[in-house]
């Protein structure tokens, strides 16, 4: 039994990867604004915790609730996201800094809360997306969004650099299309080839395992070309 945290659990993949990693026999911290969807499951061996990672206080009740209930974390999977579809010529400097709290800065805080609870044999996996990997296909309306995944991109990277002697793995998956609550809010109408479970299936089976072979990757989950 592993003690799993992920963050953006009240919808698509992240619920999705709640009812999984729970069916396997697993502890899930289930880290939303939300906790409805989490708390109506009524999964055992699942805490549904409000938290707003953009917030000092809610990070506080993370730490309180490890360092008292769990005493350690195995996996962290930063899923929650934000997502601005809007051209940049009119998109505000408020906008921009709101992107950036919820997909670079609320994982920096995050991850500063748990790594006193995890060890060599951790694995941090974030999640990205396509838009933010240099050279991919990108989308007009799409700047604070993709550019703040490219960020977490390169964190990644200098994460697992700079605890690759004692700290737990990190590797960033840089997702494709999937057809998610999150993906219609952005482009409403498309039908993306990936479902929300298909793709929290993989996301688990990879935060289990893959620090075994990987630390400090980037992996592009598409099968779209380019």
């Amino acid at each position: 039994m592993k003690h799993i945290v992920i963050t953006g659990a009240s919808r698509g993949i992240g619920l999705e990867m709640v009812k999984l990693f729970t069916n396997t026999g697993h502890k899930v911290l289930a880290l939303s604004r939300n906790i409805q969807p989490v708390q109506e499951l009524e999964l055992e061996n699942v805490t549904a915790l409000s938290c707003d990672i953009t917030k000092e206080d809610s990070l506080q009740e993370v730490y309180g609730f490890v360092q008292s209930k769990w005493k350690r974390v195995d996996v962290l999977v930063n899923n929650a996201g934000a997502i601005l579809n809007k051209p940049f010529k009119e998109s505000s400097m408020e906008e921009f800094k709101r992107i950036y709290d919820t997909n670079v800065f609320g994982v920096v805080g995050l991850i500063q809360k748990l790594l006193p609870f995890m060890d060599k044999a951790g694995h941090v996996v974030n999640i990205s997306s396509m838009g933010g990997v240099q050279g991919s296909m990108k989308f007009p309306g799409l700047s604070a969004y993709s550019s703040s995944k490219g960020a977490l991109i390169s964190l990644t990277e200098m994460l697992a650099e700079e605890y690759k002697e004692d700290g737990p793995s990190f590797n960033v998956l840089a997702l494709g299309a999937v057809q998610t609550e999150m993906l219609e809010e952005a482009f409403p109408g498309y039908n993306a080839p990936i479902k929300a479970e298909e793709m929290a299936q993989y996301i688990v089976d990879f935060s289990l395992t893959a620090n075994k072979y990987y630390n400090g990757k980037l992996l592009q989950v598409s099968n779209s070309t380019p």
